[in-house]
């Protein structure tokens, strides 16, 4: 299990309408022979051992799974992640109860997954089905779901092995920075409030002692009255020696009073500095959901086949006739969105937002334009003015988008106008 449990290997599906994916017998080195057609959920005794792997995995969580293995198995407590993710799969492999064992927990963390794709009586409201739910990122319940679907065929059970398989090497290539710098914003974060708490604890402590030399004092001024009261002509000495500790008291609690607004400062200055972490955390997080969303928007424009010209990359259908108006962006960029556009039927005029191009030029762009869009970091504060006032005065819709790459485009194109041509439903 220390190595890749599975390969691809590029082979035409006839039985999906899907790229080219895994032939099913890569991995055992045998074609899987085509079985009667089923009428029942398959299990995971009944799926071939080289899914097995991919389905633990994807489908139940780490401390789950480990509950789970330690209950069935006589593995070390101390085991890693791996460890028991080996152990698993092995259960898994050899059948019998474990593998029962197994195939119940699954069934029981994903019922809702499994019950909505139930309605499905066809491979073809099957596979619509999985598609939206990649599309969503909505992919555990999911696989499993399809994976035993009483009308699951090997051919569309090896796309969706080889879908996940590769999702997951290009969502973690795509988060891994965003994900370091979230943990270590959120151990930063951790470190202030265990500061916070000390200082808080410090606090407590000094109001207690001062409190308390407060109530001591007040015990001594009491004695010194009375001593007073009782011998005025023999307590010239000690009366002098209280005095002398009371301006001591004193000068105590000036001492601690002028800490405790220093402390109090401080902690001020910690709650301020935790929220402005707290706001970037929360900055942070928005960029990686609109990260994520841009990568699910590119895998499925990528995932989508090409037409049937000959057409060097799937586009959506729903550009053509459209002319699209975009302000800013880098040229590289704004080429290839160029190629991408025309090629779907649509019009794409560019505007560099007075860099070389004169910003006259823009009210009679945008006058017979569908849309207007522009890239919030590659475009400057005048020309999303201008771009806004006559959009307004023209009555276009104006769009920004998070950055010059064509992945933002392309989320922003799949959220207005639909999925690339060829993802539809069957």
């Amino acid at each position: 299990m220390h190595s890749p449990p599975f390969r691809l290997a590029r082979t035409h599906l006839l039985a999906v309408s899907r790229p080219a994916l895994a032939d099913p017998g890569c991995c055992t080195g045998q074609q899987a022979a085509p079985g009667p057609a089923a009428r029942r959920r398959a299990t995971l005794a009944d799926l071939e051992p080289r899914f097995h792997c991919s389905l633990i995995g994807t489908c139940l969580g780490t401390a789950e799974l480990r509950k789970l293995v330690m209950r069935l198995s006589a593995t070390d407590r101390n085991a890693g992640d791996l460890e028991i993710h080996h152990e698993a799969v092995t259960l898994a492999t050899r059948g019998g109860a474990p593998c029962k064992t197994l195939n119940k927990a699954l069934d029981e963390r994903h019922a809702l997954a499994v019950r909505r794709f139930g309605a499905a009586r066809d491979v073809a409201t099957l596979q619509t089905m999985w598609e939206q739910a990649l599309a969503g990122g909505d992919i555990p319940g999911a696989y499993w779901a399809l994976m035993t679907h009483p009308h699951a065929t090997p051919a569309l059970r090896q796309a969706a092995f080889g879908e996940v398989h590769m999702l997951s090497h290009l969502v973690g290539a795509a988060n891994r920075a965003d994900i370091r710098r979230l943990v270590a914003l959120e151990a930063e974060n951790e470190a202030l409030k265990d500061k916070i708490g000390r200082q808080q604890q410090r606090m407590r402590q000094m109001s207690t002692e001062h409190a308390a030399g407060q109530r001591e004092l007040a015990g001594q001024m009491a004695r010194l009255q009375a001593m007073q009261c009782a011998a005025p002509a023999a307590g010239d000495a000690d009366v002098a020696s209280l005095r002398s500790t009371l301006r001591a008291r004193e000068e105590n609690i000036a001492t601690q009073a002028s800490r405790i607004t220093a402390l109090e400062q401080r902690a001020l200055s910690s709650r301020e500095e935790a929220q402005a972490l707290r706001d970037t955390l929360e900055a942070v997080h928005a960029q990686l959901a609109s990260s994520q969303a841009e990568i699910l928007a590119l895998e499925a424009l990528l995932s989508a086949p090409s037409g049937h010209d000959g057409a060097p990359a799937p586009a959506i259908a729903a550009l053509a006739g459209k002319r699209i108006v975009y302000v800013g962006g880098r040229p590289g960029s704004n080429h290839a969105l160029r190629d991408w556009i025309e090629a779907a039927g649509g019009s794409f005029l560019d505007h560099d937002g007075g860099v070389e191009d004169r910003k006259g030029l823009l009210p009679a762009m945008v006058a017979g334009a569908d849309i207007v869009v522009f890239p919030v970091d590659c475009v400057d504060h005048d020309s999303v003015a201008r771009v806004k006032r006559e959009c307004q005065r023209h009555s276009v819709a104006y769009h920004p988008v998070r950055s010059a790459s064509v992945a933002s485009f392309v989320e922003l194109a799949t959220r207005l106008f639909g999925m690339p041509a060829g993802t539809g439903q069957a």
